[in-house]
């Protein structure tokens, strides 16, 4: 299939522009999707009709087929969602979640405690986003929904809780990732002084956009920071009409008569992460078998198979899951009619998911990445880097929807800008595309980290991404002032203290608007 270069145009960002924009101003994700996919299609094939046609096809059959095989990473993340969607209905029919959202209303005693039950979960199951998202939003959901925190607030913390603890953890689907790309860096430039986990650990504190981001979720939580459209969400549900829910995701409620007990719930979800972690530890370990190399816990989370391990725990939990509620005296036919809602409920996020990954193909296609990437490069300050690439990557993460993918093409080009300027700002420029992709990755409504976000909450998905944006924003922007002090300073210490500054001020800037907004409303 002969496809139009436009690597070298603006016309590259054309299907994912309007795309976002589409998705933004309608509100309908699958449309906006499927437009951009299309009009990618359309110029890709020169306004041919049948290689329009024949590409959409191909693109298509490309989620699901891979190198004349099944695309067993497409599938098993669907596959999980599914396995995800069965377990979260047995637990809900069960009484399971009902029992144990009573357990935590006397431990957690308010909204606040909610919130930070979720925030908490979400910084402690580092291993993947995908598993941090889907996992925390089953288990907090019941407690957020008691105290009445709005969908939109549970997705926000699930998101920002996900990638940016992901990214900062070494013992991590993302660490293991980062530290493969950083070795090939590092040998490319004959680098020997720092080891890929020295210069990856030293890189975490220049991460400005995933230190800050987490932190501002426990400030979002502790001041009630609720800003721009957060607020009204907030409100309805307050008021016990929360605009933000998933309606098509809602579970069936617990069967009368069952006796359940918290530990219903804690005990499938405990076992699911135990397996889940233990099966990215044994394929990992088979891998390195495979290539005659050394056990070590770094080694086997690089070379994981993230994908069929969520699979296989997801069974395992599902097992577990059905040990419980057949337990508690829940019969064939109610099991089976739990099981199938489940499955359905996962539907619309598994529709979004194939639509995001067919843009992705074509967004690919384009060279969207590679014509972005030319951005970084010209007659330009040395000490602008930092920060250049830190709004580059995230303008393609956003773009894109993969911090991954962005991650693969901006990484090996900020090497190459540091070999060929100043070595010494290799460490702060790496750390810059780590925090730019999160960033355009955190904002992007076709990212599939978003989109699962908005899963685990179950809060409609464009609530979602327009409440999130003005907390991603303001990140972003003192981000920014710290890559530039780093740039032109080269101390991260400095660059890490006035960006800490910076923070605080935005934090009171937050309360400042927040209070008048609660006297504009007291007066209204």
């Amino acid at each position: 299939m002969n496809l139009i270069d436009f690597s070298s145009s603006f016309v590259s960002l054309l299907p994912a522009v309007i795309a976002l924009t589409l998705a933004i101003l309608t509100r309908r994700v699958l449309l906006s999707l499927g437009v951009g996919i299309l009009l990618g299609a359309v110029l890709l094939n020169d306004m041919s009709i049948t290689g329009t046609l024949a590409y959409v096809g191909a693109s298509v059959s490309g989620v699901f087929i891979e190198d004349g095989g099944i695309n067993s990473w497409n599938m098993s993340i669907v596959a999980f969602l599914i396995l995800l969607g069965v377990i979260t209905a047995l637990l809900s029919v069960s009484g399971a979640t009902l029992a144990f959202a009573n357990w935590a209303m006397g431990k957690v005693k308010n909204r606040r405690g909610s919130q930070l039950l979720a925030a908490f979960l979400g910084v402690f199951i580092f291993i993947d986003d995908y598993f941090n998202s889907l996992a925390v939003g089953t288990v907090s959901r019941p407690v957020t929904d008691r105290y009445k925190v709005s969908r939109a607030k549970l997705a926000y913390i699930l998101d920002s809780t996900a990638a940016p603890m992901c990214v900062l953890m070494p013992i991590s689907s993302w660490g293991a990732y980062i530290m493969a790309l950083m070795a090939g860096i590092l040998a490319s430039h004959g680098i020997s002084e720092y080891t890929p986990l020295a210069a990856y650990v030293a890189s975490i504190p220049m991460n400005f956009y995933a230190l800050f981001a987490l932190l501002m979720v426990f400030a979002v939580i502790y001041f009630d920071l609720n800003v721009g459209a957060m607020t009204r969400h907030e409100q309805q549900a307050s008021d016990g009409d929360d605009q933000s829910k998933q309606e098509s995701h809602e579970l069936p409620m617990a069967i009368e008569g069952v006796q359940a007990k918290a530990r219903d719930l804690i005990t499938p979800i405990v076992v699911l992460i135990i397996a889940t972690i233990s099966f990215m530890v044994y394929t990992g370990g088979q891998a390195l078998s495979a290539d005659n190399k050394a056990f070590n816990i770094f080694a086997a989370f690089e070379n994981t198979d993230v994908g069929m391990s969520l699979v296989y725990g997801g069974l395992v939990g599902l097992a577990m899951t059905l040990f419980t509620v057949i337990k508690r005296g829940i019969g064939f036919a109610d099991i089976s009619k739990a099981a199938i809602n489940g499955a359905k409920s996962m539907l619309g996020a598994i529709l979004i998911l194939l639509f995001a990954w067919t843009i992705g193909t074509v967004i690919g296609d384009m060279k969207t990445g590679s014509y972005l990437s030319t951005l970084a490069t010209g007659n330009i300050d040395i000490a602008w880097f930092p920060v250049l690439l830190f709004l580059l990557s995230g303008f393609m993460a956003f773009a894109t929807g993969t911090s991954w993918g962005t991650f693969g093409i901006m990484l090996p080009i900020a090497g190459d800008m540091a070999a060929a300027s100043d070595i010494a700002l290799m460490l702060p420029m790496l750390s810059a595309v780590l925090a730019g992709s999160v960033f355009g990755d955190h904002c992007s409504p076709i990212s599939d980290t978003t989109i699962l976000s908005s899963t685990g909450a179950r809060c409609n998905h464009i609530d979602h991404v327009a409440t999130q944006l003005p907390y991603s924003l303001s990140i972003a922007a003192i981000s920014a002032i710290g890559f530039i002090i780093i740039g032109f300073t080269g101390s991260s210490s400095l660059a890490l203290l006035v960006t800490s500054l910076f923070f605080i001020g935005l934090i009171g800037l937050l309360r400042m608007i927040c209070i008048e907004q609660s006297r504009s409303t007291a007066l209204a």
